[in-house]
């Protein structure tokens, strides 16, 4: 099926990294793009080089994301690409970054789909993209706790696309999209940080290649894609096998530590 290439696109976390590259893309599909990020600046300069518009939003305010879909009347797309990372085991995480962590990475998830969804449903068609991540697919320890927020993140997309589905409204879509590890800001200051790990245990990917495929559900939908494909079959298998995956776990750890050290070295602070 053909996606929009007419109407207006909200992207969330648009200022820097992945949700600059999604922007750009969809602009570039002649989308009106609104560029949402908590840093104005950031999002007012991404929206520069777009022709897009800037506002500046906080995923984990409901009232916000709803007063946002409210200014808007030809929405057809809601991308939320906003999240945060806090890597270590849960007991080092703090009461006030584990909230965080489930405001953004969950409750900016929700809050996002559920305020674009009315308008959507009204008119019978549109697409919500949930960026996830492969931690939503397999356990990530060392980033436990954002791993628990994207296991949440995934349920709740998965979730409302089955209940669309249950209700006959096919031209409503919800996908999850769960990518590798991302060279963006996120990781810049990660590349020594021993429990960031997980981050580098796979591919790590260029922004652009998972902005292609996050635009590329508004053609194809679907409610789940891993980027890469086989990575995520290998982690829905492995997750299964929880035990076989601890007798590996010290293995798993010393390869992806050296992939990050090396990286470090040859990247570490560069986009």
């Amino acid at each position: 099926m053909a996606g929009p290439r007419a109407g207006t696109a909200v992207v969330t976390g648009g200022g820097n990294g992945l949700g600059a590259a999604i922007a750009r893309r969809l602009a570039e599909r002649g989308l009106a793009v609104v560029v949402a990020d908590v840093d104005e600046a950031a999002a007012t300069r991404t929206a520069a080089r777009i022709g897009g518009r800037a506002v500046r939003l906080d995923v984990a305010d409901a009232a916000a994301c709803r007063a946002l879909v409210a200014e808007l009347d030809d929405l057809v797309a809601w991308v939320n690409n906003a999240g945060i990372l806090h890597t270590g085991p849960a007991w080092a995480t703090g009461d006030e970054q584990r909230r965080r962590l489930v405001d953004v990475n969950v409750h900016g998830v929700m809050n996002g789909t559920l305020a674009a969804l009315p308008q959507l449903r009204a008119r019978g068609a549109g697409h919500v993209v949930n960026v996830v991540s492969l931690a939503g697919l397999h356990p990530a320890p060392g980033e436990t706790v954002y791993g628990a927020t994207k296991h949440a993140a995934l349920g709740f997309s998965v979730a409302t696309h089955l209940d669309l589905l249950a209700r006959g409204e096919r031209g409503v879509h919800v996908s999850a999209l769960c990518p590798d590890g991302i060279w963006t800001p996120m990781l810049f200051e990660r590349t020594a940080d021993p429990d960031a790990w997980p981050s580098w245990s796979g591919v790590m990917l260029d922004p652009d290649r998972v902005a292609a495929a996050a635009v590329d559900l508004l053609d194809r939908p679907r409610p789940l894609r891993a980027v890469p494909r086989w990575r995520g079959a290998m982690l829905r298998a492995a997750a299964t096998t929880p035990r076989l995956v601890g007798r590996v776990l010290p293995t798993m750890i010393r390869v992806a530590r050296s992939r990050q050290r090396t990286w470090g070295r040859r990247h570490g602070g560069r986009s």
